[in-house]
């Protein structure tokens, strides 16, 4: 689905990714690692939204794989690749319908006309309902985006990201800022858009790791210091002194991990260069 090869980004005297040989599959992979491994910066790499130092980036189609590395994100985007961001990023004085509409129509033959009414694009409308209904907000179709509570938000970044039928999805965080009540609504709709969707997950709730990823892939200093199932990777010794911390099954519950084993609700990579 998606590769690099020696994917690197330097600022300055900086290394934020540092050579990544990396392919994702059509599996669930979650990408881990402390504050400041690179998490985020990896996602921006993948989705054109930087470009990288050096290396390449590559997109499996029709069978064969295609250099994305310099493509700018609309272009990745189109090729199927989409993501949901750290912090909510959507349109907060629209209906919750009017932004996922947005997205639908942004992806269809009608994105040259996206400001116009949209009384003439009823399949736009209909995909957006579908996926209202897919991540659990039909229900919400008519309210602003702005009244959402956070967990609903999350959902909302989710149904834009679907939105045109994408072949991968990434989801930074998803779970970040979550109430502990609508945890389990999040790990729920990650394993279902995971159904039909390769994802690449960055969380730091290692409970929700442990539950819904195929596989785990650990940075540390910008670098994959470990790569496989789950168990075998918090069992590593090198992942346990890097990040894990002796953690153990429940220990995160409801809280989002900051790499020792506690509780925290930072993001990653908030130095702003990872």
């Amino acid at each position: 689905m998606l590769r690099t090869r020696g994917l690197t980004k330097r600022y300055g005297g900086i290394t934020a990714v540092d050579g990544v040989d990396f392919e994702l599959d059509d599996e669930l992979c979650s990408l881990i690692g402390p504050n400041g491994a690179g998490k985020t910066t990896f996602f921006d790499l993948l989705t054109g939204a930087q470009d990288p130092t050096s290396g390449r980036i590559e997109l499996r189609s029709g069978g064969e794989w295609l250099d994305v590395t310099e493509r700018p994100p609309d272009d990745i985007a189109g090729l199927g690749v989409h993501r949901s961001y750290q912090i909510t990023n959507v349109f907060p004085t629209s209906t919750v319908l009017e932004n996922v509409r947005i997205a639908v129509q942004a992806h269809s033959d009608h994105a040259g006309t996206i400001w116009r009414t949209t009384d003439a694009y009823e399949d736009d409308i209909a995909a957006a309902r579908s996926i209202l209904d897919r991540v659990g907000l039909t229900d919400r179709a008519d309210d602003l985006a702005q009244n959402l509570s956070h967990g609903a938000g999350r959902q909302l970044e989710v149904a834009i990201a679907l939105a045109g039928d994408p072949d991968v999805l990434l989801l930074d965080e998803p779970n970040a800022g979550v109430s502990s009540e609508s945890v389990d609504d999040i790990i729920t709709l990650i394993e279902d858009v995971a159904e039909d969707h390769a994802v690449l997950l960055v969380e730091h709730n290692m409970d929700i790791v442990m539950e819904v990823s195929d596989r785990v892939v650990v940075l540390n200093q910008g670098s994959v210091i470990a790569d496989g199932e789950p168990e075998a990777v918090r069992a590593d010794p090198s992942v346990q002194e890097a990040y894990l911390g002796g953690y153990e099954t429940g220990d995160l519950a409801g809280g989002s991990g900051n790499g020792n084993g506690s509780q925290t609700g930072n993001s990653d990579d908030t130095e702003g260069v990872a």
